[in-house]
Parts: structure tokens; C-alpha cells; sequence
């Protein structure tokens, strides 16, 4: 583990190496403890590079065995040599050159899931971002690329299966008991993307025929007896492939395309070129043992992955100061797909969700940097939502700001003047600018600026002039190293609705640009007028969510709940129901905190189970209704000095109003939208379930609910429903014999289903109250606790900070004592995934005082801790500091 403190590097110290790498061959003879690595490098001096520079190679915790230049072994004043660092002196000036550097790694030994590692019995690799100097000397940056041949040699009993990126070259015997297999990439790669896998795994068949008729193999591979949960996996696959050729034109270029699922893993997943690497809870899904969310998963990660061929591989980063290149265009290419595959609007919403519920609170604390940051000491530590979620969102603003066809025209240029390119925003932002003839310059403050911007809107009806007035002002808040920012480009969706319900259409707009019916916020304030408009409208704002904004409009409850009936946006009608139920919430919490009584708006429950009970709307979109805003969303709103048990309670009480009010109408859903026949994980069953399982949430208040619970265990046919039963029981009736013996059961059907037990854990980890943190430390010491799978820890430890507010945020600190014990424990063999919980706290100046200074004096103990690993040390740091 690396424990320096981590060298900053800056965006603006970029220079392309000095050396170019011609071609990659390597060796790997597989050993569990003792891997033999060679890898044979061709290397040419870039022009105008000083002869006497010498080649600087990156290693991460290596051991150097052997190193020849042209096959003549070096002498030792030739180089210098580190586990960290290869240095090589004396090379040709001008010719090619090839260094041949051999190592040798222990695989089972590698509990940091970075490089080569082997897990029950099956050899992997994770190279990004810097995992590929852990297996040998390498210029292990993204803007090396070069094609690979690779060689597989390992026991043939054992390891019957040897698969690496490209296409298949051949294979066959090589020594006694030992075979070998032959791969090629064709395509130039960064390192990163390369990808071994060996080890004796199930494999699920099939083929897709691509657009101009190739056919391509595809092969999923999974544990022996698991092949058919893959079969959901497959046909998202082949859907995804479809999917791009037809909206982005692009086809897929290998002979085959395969996927790996590994149980042991510390992301989600990994798009190697032609061999994905895949964590086995975005694989493995049957009505049995996955929720439709779990399908929900598989298809949008399967279709990431495979996506990320063209942007990402094809088109690569030139520096990880563009991973919003790859990752931010990825993630709003995937949300698209989504889109098209389910519901557009109910998509639109659980983006939004998780927008606000990660992106925002990161864009507001410490850790705020962004989208394309400009400094970082561990790379790793910036996959994060702002890169991610942010990075979308600012792709999806390109969209809307061009129109369908001129952001087509954009992308088309960018993969014919970019394939086989390492490039920057900047090459990204001026595709579009060409295709669009349009200056993108104070637009791309978004890449720039961290920060979510606040815009803060009014509005005035002239009823004798029939105008209407609309006044916007934007500030950006100062974030860590940016004290002062500039006016955004952004860009609102707006209507303007009458009392029947239809859109007004002015006869004319002063004040700035206006497309459609999009409005481009470009300075500090600006006042837009519309004039013939007949009535006063009831203004709708940011419709499907245009720009990522804190919206301050100041909106009457009854042209909120106008939008909500009448918007024919219906991202918008989810949007005014949830203006309606904040503050609400809000002053509910503060009513618990003063001691009086809680009571709601009659116009916000109204509304609500007016949508609820409207068999017109979509039943996911209903489901999303009744879904309150979290903990965490009321938290944000209030500002700071949060109490988490207020708020729980608080949240806990307008639901039971609502539960009292809506009684009837849940009745009725729970009753009426029960699916008879075989389950399907189509969208359109998926919402019912999901419009049913809201409806037993809340008649879960009423008198006899833990019965009604109970029964619903007991009758699920599905794990989507089972969880929901389950998760009521659990939250709502912890301690009772009904939800004992439930949980009880479900361990003893599904204990020999990890994945299955990982819902188990997580949904007693984020059972509400003081016990949640013994019942924890309890969990911990169940055999089936496994501390060294990244999957367990999140969702039992990862489960319980991130989500679990009350149990976790103590008044007496114990579960900020608690989590840094745990991170200390688990930093030292794997930094990654210590880190990413970490994060948890990230919001800990947030809290009232008493709490905020127990978060702070938790955090202090793990900074004082000298052996930290860069990770986690950063973040730490980072959250200290600002």
C-alpha cells in the first residue's frame, strides 16, 4: 500500500511523454503466488526530444527480475530502479528500440483488487486508473496507446479458460499440465483498458449481427451453475449494440465481445476493450433472487460498458483531468438508452434523485471540485458524481442547447476527427461549436466551475398590458480554490400555463435568447418579457430538469398544484408535488426541534393522491410521487445545524398524515395491481409492482399494517416484492416476532446467495434509531460477514453511513467513532474502497454543533494515523480543510 502523501499533479503541467510507444507483447506465466510478467516494449524518441533524456517507466509496490534493451541485458549504472519507478539511461537517439522488463507479482496476495489479483480461484485484472503499473514497469498514462499482443500461460485443470482484449489468435499445449492462449487488439489503447481474466468459469453463448452484417461472438461468463442469470445480461447486451448503432451510428469493430462477472471487485464495472470486467451484481439477475431495480441496473451498466467502445476506447482521455470525457458523455449516452428502454419522465426523475441525493451534497462541501478538475493527488479518489452525474448533465445541456440534429452533427465530427485520439474538452467543445456555428466559450464555465448554481426567479402579470415578466438572477457559490466565479450559460426550459391547461404562446420575448422553448440565462440578472399573453400564467421552470440548479421561485401552493395536474411535462408535475411536500417537511422538522405539532398542507396531500389515484399517469411515475423526498433532501434544504432525529421524525409523521388521509386510495392500488401469471422485468410491470409496494408502505401506518406487512412476505412470488415486505417489516416493525421470523427466513433460503445476502445486510444496517449501531457491530460478527468482498462491506458498513441518518449521526458520536475504527481497518488492504466510504461524512459541518464536533474529532483521529494510504489520506485532508 502506497502511504506517501501523494504528489499534486496539475492539468497545467501537462506534456506528452518523451518517448513513443510503438507496440506492447507480453507474457504472463500465472502462478498464484509467483506470476512471471514479461513485457517487451518498442519505443521511438519523440522528435525534438534532447538525446540525453532518459525512459522514466511508473510501478506501483514492483519488484524488477530481469531488463534487456534489444535483448542484451542492461548493466546496473544503465538504469535506476525503485518499487515505484523504472529509470532508463543510454537509448538510441532516433531509431526504434525495444526494452524488454520482467517481474514477478503475487496475485494472492493482492487484497487491493488493482492490477492482477486472483479471487476464488479466477485471475483478474483492474487497471484503471493506475493498476497496471502494479503488474510491470509501464508509461502508465491514458495518452499511451498502442496495440497488445498478449500471451496467457497457466495450468490447464485449473485455469481451463484464458481470455484477454482483442480477438483470439490461437492456442494450445505448452508444457506438461500447462496451456496457452494467443490474443490481439488491433486498436491503440492506453493501458488502462487492458484486461486478462483466467481461471475455469460457466460461459452463456450468442451472436449480433452488426449493421453493415458482421457477426460478432458475445460470451458472458459466470461461475458454473449460475449461466442462466446472465440470460437478462445477454439481451441488454445485444439491445445496447442495437441501441448504438441506430442513435449514434456506431458499430462495434472486434470479432467477439465478452463479459466476465467477478464477485470481488471495487467497482461497478470496467469497458477493457473487448473483455468488460463486470462486479456479478450488474450480471446475475432471476425473479427470484433480483429486484426489478436490480434489472434496472443490468441493463443501464451493460449498456455503459459496452458504450463506452467509442467514447472511452476508441476515444480515450488524454489526461485523467478529462475523465469527464469518457465517464460524464457515457453516463448521459447510458441515461438515454434507459430512456428509450422504459419510461422517458420516470427515468428523467431517478436521475434527478440522484443527482441532488450524491452530486449536490458534493458540489456543496469539501470534496466540491470541477467537472474537469485542474489538480488532484489520487486519481482515484475523483470518479466521482460530480465527474460522473454532472459530467452527463452538462452533455445533456450541449443537447439542449443545439437541438437533436446539430448535437447528432457535433458527435458525428467528434468520432471522425477523434477515433484512435487521446483528447481534451476542449477538442469535444469545438466539434460542436463547428457543427453548430456557435460559441460554446462561457458555456463551458460548466466544465470549469464547481459549484451548483443558484438562480433565483420572480414575476409579475400586467393584466392590462398582457405581459408577463420574468426576472432571473444567477450566483455561483465560492468552493474550495474558487472564491469567485462567473455567469453561466444556462439554459431553462420554461412554459407558461393558463387555467384550462394549455401553454400560452406570446406574441413576443424581449430580454435574451429564447429556442423553443428553452430560455438562456447568460448574465448576472436578466428580465424577460413576454408579451400577448392573455391571462396570468402560472409559470413552470427548468421542465425535465434543463440545467443541474438550485431554483429559489417562490410559487403560491395552488400554481404548484396547478402545474401538477395540468404540465405536459411530466418531470415537471413530480417536481411542483415535491415543491409542495419541502416545506412541509421542512417546517415539520423544525416543529419537532421547538416541540409543537405537527400538521401538513391540505393542498399538498391533496395533490398528491389526486396523482397517486390517477389511473391516466404511468404507475412508476405515480410510485415516484408517493416517494417523499429522503432524509438527506430535507437535510439539504434546511441549509445547516440539522438534528437527523428531527427530521426522521418529522418525515415519519407527514407520511402517517398522508397514510391517514390516502388510506382508501392505497387500499385500492394494493389491492387492484397485484400481476397475475409469470413474473417480467418490463418496465411496464416493473411500475406496477413498484405503484403497489408504495401503497403497502403507507397502509404499513395504519392499524393491523405489520400483518398486512407479514402477509405481503409471505406472499411474494418475486424479489422485488419480497425486499419491499421485507424492508417495511424490518424499518417499520424492528424488535417484532413477524419481522424476527421473516428475517430469519429470508437468510435461511437465501444464505448460500451472496447477493441475495447482500440485501439481507443492508436493509438491517439502515433500520432508523439508536439500536442500528450495536445491531451492526452485531451483523459484523455473523459468519456470513465477509470483510474482505467490497460488495459485503458496502452494504452492510457503506449501507449504515451513507444510509442510515439517525443511527449513524448519534448525538453521542459513536457511529463517527465507529466508521473511523472501520476505515482504519480497512485502508490497509484496500484504499479504494476505504476511501469511497469515507465520503459518507463528507457533509459533517452540515450538523448541529454537538454532532459536527464529534464527525470532526472522528475524521482528526484518521489524519493523525501515520501509515494512511494516499486515498484515503486525501480525502481526509479535504474534508479538514475547507
Amino acid at each position: 500500500m502506497r502511504t506517501d502523501t501523494g504528489q499534486i499533479v496539475h492539468l497545467a503541467d501537462y506534456r506528452p511523454t518523451d518517448f513513443v510507444l510503438e507496440r506492447v507483447d507480453l507474457t504472463f506465466e500465472l502462478d498464484p503466488t509467483a506470476t512471471r510478467v514479461e513485457a517487451r516494449l518498442i519505443f521511438h524518441r519523440r522528435e525534438g526530444v534532447d538525446a540525453g533524456l532518459p525512459l522514466i517507466l511508473d510501478g506501483d509496490e514492483l519488484g524488477l527480475s530481469e531488463l534487456r534493451l534489444d535483448q542484451i541485458d542492461l548493466k546496473p549504472e544503465q538504469f535506476d530502479v525503485s518499487p515505484e519507478q523504472l529509470t532508463i539511461r543510454d537509448l538510441p537517439e532516433s531509431q526504434p528500440f525495444e526494452i524488454t522488463v520482467v517481474t514477478i507479482i503475487n496475485p494472492e496476495a493482492n487484497t487491493q483488487l488493482m492490477g492482477l489479483y486472483r479471487t476464488n480461484g479466477i485471475y483478474c485484472t483492474q487497471c484503471e486508473a493506475e493498476g497496471f503499473r502494479r503488474i510491470t514497469y509501464f508509461p502508465d498514462r491514458p495518452d499511451v496507446l498502442a496495440p497488445y499482443t498478449i500471451t496467457i500461460v497457466a495450468d490447464k485443470a485449473s485455469n481451463p479458460l484464458l481470455l484477454s482484449n482483442g480477438n483470439f489468435l490461437g492456442g494450445g499445449n505448452y508444457d506438461e499440465g500447462r496451456h496457452f492462449a494467443a490474443w490481439f487488439d488491433p486498436f491503440p489503447k492506453p493501458s488502462y483498458l487492458f484486461a486478462l481474466v483466467a481461471g475455469d468459469l460457466g460461459v452463456v453463448e450468442d451472436t449480433f449481427t452488426t449493421v453493415s452484417g458482421r457477426d460478432v461472438t458475445l460470451k458472458i461468463f459466470v461461475e458454473h451453475g449460475k449461466e442462466p442469470r446472465a440470460a437478462y445480461a445477454m439481451d441488454a447486451l445485444k439491445r445496447s449494440m442495437a441501441w448504438d448503432e441506430e442513435r449514434f451510428g456506431r458499430e462495434y469493430d472486434l470479432d467477439i465481445f465478452m463479459i466476465v462477472a467477478v464477485s470481488d471487485f471495487n467497482m461497478g464495472a470496467m469497458e477493457n476493450k473487448g473483455l468488460n470486467v463486470f462486479n456479478d451484481k450488474y450480471v446475475l439477475a432471476d425473479p427470484e433472487t433480483a429486484t426489478d431495480q436490480d434489472y434496472a441496473n443490468i441493463e443501464a451498466i451493460i449498456a455503459h460498458e459496452y458504450f463506452h467502445n467509442w467514447t472511452g476506447n476508441r476515444i480515450t482521455c488524454r489526461d485523467w483531468f478529462q475523465l469527464c470525457l469518457k465517464e460524464g458523455l457515457t453516463v448521459y449516452r447510458d441515461h438515454e438508452f434507459s430512456a428509450d428502454m422504459r419510461s422517458r419522465a420516470v427515468k428523467r426523475i431517478a436521475e434527478v434523485r440522484h443527482l441532488k441525493a450524491e452530486q449536490f451534497p458534493e458540489d456543496a462541501g469539501p470534496l466540491a471540485h470541477p467537472v474537469r478538475p485542474t489538480t488532484y493527488r489520487e486519481i482515484n479518489n475523483f470518479y466521482t458524481t460530480t465527474v460522473y452525474e454532472k459530467g452527463s448533465e452538462v452533455t445533456r445541456m450541449i443537447a439542449t442547447l443545439l437541438g437533436r440534429d446539430l448535437f447528432k452533427k457535433g458527435m458525428d465530427l467528434y468520432f471522425e476527427r477523434h477515433d484512435g485520439d487521446a483528447a481534451t474538452v476542449e477538442d469535444f467543445v469545438k466539434c460542436f461549436e463547428e457543427a453548430a456555428d456557435r460559441d460554446l466559450s462561457q458555456f463551458s464555465r460548466w466544465y470549469h466551475q464547481a459549484g451548483t448554481p443558484m438562480v433565483t426567479a420572480s414575476s409579475a402579470y400586467d393584466a392590462a398590458e398582457k405581459t408577463f415578466t420574468l426576472s432571473l438572477e444567477q450566483t455561483v457559490p465560492a468552493t474550495p480554490g474558487q472564491p469567485v466565479k462567473e455567469p453561466m450559460h444556462i439554459p431553462l426550459s420554461f412554459a407558461l400555463i393558463l387555467d384550462n391547461g394549455s401553454i400560452a404562446e406570446p406574441t413576443a420575448v424581449t430580454g435574451g435568447e429564447i429556442s423553443g422553448d428553452v430560455l438562456h440565462l447568460t448574465e448576472r440578472k436578466q428580465t424577460f418579457t413576454f408579451s400577448g399573453v392573455a391571462s396570468r400564467p402560472v409559470l413552470s421552470l427548468n421542465r425535465s430538469f434543463s440545467a443541474p440548479i438550485n431554483l429559489d421561485l417562490s410559487q403560491p401552493s395552488a400554481d404548484l398544484a396547478h402545474i401538477a395536474r395540468h404540465d405536459s411535462d411530466l418531470f415537471a408535475r413530480w417536481q411542483a408535488i415535491t415543491d409542495l411536500a419541502l416545506p412541509n417537511l421542512m417546517q415539520a422538522a423544525r416543529d419537532v426541534g421547538e416541540g409543537k405539532p405537527i400538521d401538513c398542507d391540505p393542498a399538498f396531500v391533496e395533490a398528491l393522491l389526486e396523482a397517486a389515484d390517477d389511473d391516466s399517469l404511468e404507475p412508476a411515475f405515480r410510485a415516484q410521487v408517493l416517494a417523499l423526498p429522503s432524509e438527506a433532501d430535507i437535510a439539504r434544504e434546511l441549509g445547516g445545524k440539522n438534528d437527523p432525529d428531527a427530521i426522521h421524525a418529522a418525515r415519519q409523521a407527514i407520511i402517517a398524515i398522508i397514510a391517514d388521509k390516502g388510506a382508501a386510495v392505497f387500499q385500492r392500488l394494493f389491492d387492484t395491481l397485484r400481476i397475475d401469471g409469470p413474473f417480467a422485468p418490463s418496465a411496464e410491470d416493473a411500475g406496477k409492482r413498484a405503484l403497489r409496494n408504495s401503497a403497502l408502505s403507507y397502509l404499513s401506518y395504519a392499524d393491523g399494517g405489520i400483518l398486512r406487512a407479514a402477509e405481503a412476505y409471505s406472499a411474494a412470488d418475486n424479489m422485488t416484492d419480497m425486499i419491499q415486505a421485507l424492508t417495511v417489516l424490518a424499518h417499520r416493525f424492528p424488535g417484532k416476532s413477524e419481522t424476527a421470523n421473516a428475517l430469519g427466513a429470508f437468510l435461511k433460503r437465501f444464505e448460500t446467495n451472496p447477493l441475495v445476502l447482500d440485501k439481507w445486510f443492508s436493509i438491517q444496517a439502515t433500520i432508523p434509531g439508536p439500536g442500528a449501531l450495536a445491531r451492526v457491530k452485531a451483523l459484523m460478527e455473523d459468519p456470513h460477514f465477509v470483510a474482505t468482498n467490497p460488495n459485503r462491506v458496502r452494504s452492510l458498513i457503506g449501507a449504515f453511513a451513507f444510509s442510515n441518518p439517525t443511527g449513524f449521526n448519534r448525538a453521542d458520536g459513536e457511529g463517527y467513532r465507529f466508521l473511523a475504527k472501520q476505515i482504519l481497518a480497512i485502508d490497509p488492504r484496500n484504499p479504494q474502497l476505504a476511501a469511497r466510504i469515507l465520503t459518507s461524512m463528507r457533509s459533517w459541518r452540515s450538523l448541529e454543533p454537538v454532532r459536527a464536533d464529534h464527525a470532526r474529532a472522528a475524521l482528526a483521529e484518521i489524519e493523525r494515523t501515520s501509515e494512511l494510504s494516499t486515498d484515503v489520506r486525501d480525502i481526509v485532508e479535504r474534508m479538514l480543510k475547507a
